[in-house]
């Protein structure tokens, strides 16, 4: 299936920012979106404005960090459309701290949602894949998968896993198409897990150039719609102007 009409589209971290603007803009273009989250206030609204705008979206709540939970959500979009074309592993947090103030359990929860949901994605979407003999994981990195500054050495580490693991299952996979995304600066309350006063500080000043979602959203369209013989392995979307 070429092109973006008709194709199932599953979502995490579909609540706010890239996730939300992400099935929006999708299901704008003809996607069935099926949309994954914790918040399921913020999912039932985003699902009744697909549908008052004539596209077609279904949700379910979801916490990355249950490999059942992330495996019910693609189980559920292949029920109700028969196929799941594209899995968007988006869900991420990114509690900025310097390593020495020792937040381990955020370093904990960073692993587990960025890494981890990740991979549990992967697991859920390919079986259904390697059935169908056709798929595609648009899994979200950042530019902190290309470099690192101070306080964010956990996160970056988490980053550049996302870029390895999609590169690696790029190269293992001959019927499944693998593309990054690594948004720059966007406009999202990922800061908002910030604890440490320090990099909050740091992070607000960093932010002052930021791009909206809708951005992301549309490179993430433009990998999915491509044909079938043409893989977007990675793309990095940054503000003009922005480091």
């Amino acid at each position: 299936m070429s092109g973006i009409q008709q194709k199932v589209v599953v979502i995490t971290g579909a609540s706010s920012g890239i996730g939300e603007a992400t099935a929006m803009h999708l299901a704008r273009h003809g996607a069935r979106v099926v949309v994954g989250a914790r918040r399921t206030d913020r999912l039932e609204k985003l699902v009744s404005a697909i549908r008052a705008g004539g596209g077609t979206a279904e949700y379910q709540a979801v916490d990355v960090t249950k490999r059942e939970q992330v495996e019910a959500l693609v189980r559920l979009a292949k029920a109700k459309f028969g196929r799941v074309d594209v899995v968007v592993n988006n869900a991420g947090i990114m509690p900025l701290s310097p390593l020495e103030a020792l937040k381990v359990d955020e370093w904990d929860r960073m692993i587990d949602v960025n890494i981890k949901g990740l991979l549990y994605g992967i697991a859920a979407g390919m079986p259904v894949f390697k059935e169908q003999k056709a798929g595609h994981f648009v899994n979200v990195s950042s530019i902190g998968g290309h470099f690192v500054v101070p306080t964010a050495a956990v996160y970056c580490a988490t980053k550049f896993a996302v870029r390895a693991i999609s590169d690696g299952l790029r190269q293992e996979s001959r019927d499944v198409r693998v593309t990054i995304i690594s948004p720059g600066v966007v406009e999202s309350e990922l800061a908002d897990t910030i604890t440490d006063e320090g990099a909050k500080k740091a992070m607000d000043e960093f932010r002052a150039n930021a791009i909206p979602p809708e951005a992301i959203a549309r490179a993430i369209l433009f990998a999915i719609e491509q044909p079938a013989d043409v893989s977007v392995s990675e793309i990095i979307v940054r503000p003009t102007g922005g480091a």
